[in-house]
Formats: C-alpha cells, structure tokens, sequence
C-alpha cells in the first residue's frame, strides 16, 4: 500500500501534504479552558458586584454647598428612591411643625429624582431642623439639608 494513499489519522492540506497538529501538547499537561459561552459571560457580568473605576477610587465626596436658611422652605437630598413625602412628614415633625413636604419626581417615569423640598411653619425651625437632621442617616442613606435656594433672579442691566 502506498503511503500517500493510507489515511493514518492527519487531515490533507489542499496541496496534498499532511496538516500539522494544532495541538502541541504533552500527554500531562492540562486541557485548555473552553471559552464561556455569550450565556456565561452575560450571566457573569451582572452577577458581580459593582466595582469602583479608577477614577472613583481614593475621590472623597465633595461637600454640600450649605445654603443659609433665610425662609422656612428647606432642600432635602440624598434621599432614598423609596422614600415618600409622608416619611418627610415624620422625620421633620420631629424638629417642629411641618407644612408641606414635596419629592421632586421625573416627569416620564415618575421615578423620585433623589431630592425634595420641605416647609416648615417658621424659620427658626427651618435653621433647628438643619441643624439637627443635616447628616442624619435616612432610610440607608446621609441626608442633605440646608436651606432652598430661592428663584428670584437679579434683573439683568439695561444698556
């Protein structure tokens, strides 16, 4: 029998020679690794817990610009996504007599944006209720309390 015409095992190249192995491996070493599948990699991905990036890492937060309290009407932030207004309610009738309380919400999703407005009965208990619930934890998170900026705005000059 001709040796061209046995088949002992190895693929033919076009040209008619024997393909050499890919596979260069001793008898002891480990099988490579199969490649996870699409499947794996998705399900990896979101079963990790979030990572810092390197440009979070070693930032500290910067602090609250503190708003002076010249009204009764607060700003509260850093709150939680599942906070309503009636937990504002409680939290501030704690400091003092509650008028209104407002969280600010998208207005597609009607999601809570994070922020909402308080108002007190007076000023001096808009500046006590700063004091003392300014930093506070709330529902998981560090409350920022401080005085709401107003919307009058400086009448621009007439040239």
């Amino acid at each position: 029998m001709n040796s061209q015409n046995h088949k002992s095992g190895g693929r033919r190249n076009p040209r008619g020679g024997r393909r050499p192995r890919r596979d260069h491996r001793t008898p002891d070493s480990p099988r490579p690794t199969k490649k996870p599948s699409l499947w794996q990699r998705f399900l990896a991905f979101f079963s990790k817990p979030a990572q810092k990036t390197a440009a979070n890492q070693g930032r500290t937060p910067r602090p609250p610009v503190a708003v002076e309290v010249t009204s009764s009407k607060l700003y509260v932030g850093n709150l939680s996504f599942q906070a309503e207004e009636e937990d504002l309610i409680q939290l501030f009738r704690g400091v003092g007599q509650v008028q209104n309380a407002e969280i600010v919400a998208h207005r597609d999703t009607q999601r809570s944006k994070g922020f909402g407005f308080v108002t007190m009965t007076t000023v001096e208990e808009a500046k006590r209720a700063v004091v003392e619930l300014h930093d506070r934890e709330f529902m998981g998170r560090r409350l920022v309390v401080s005085g709401a900026k107003s919307l009058e705005r400086e009448p621009s000059p007439r040239v």
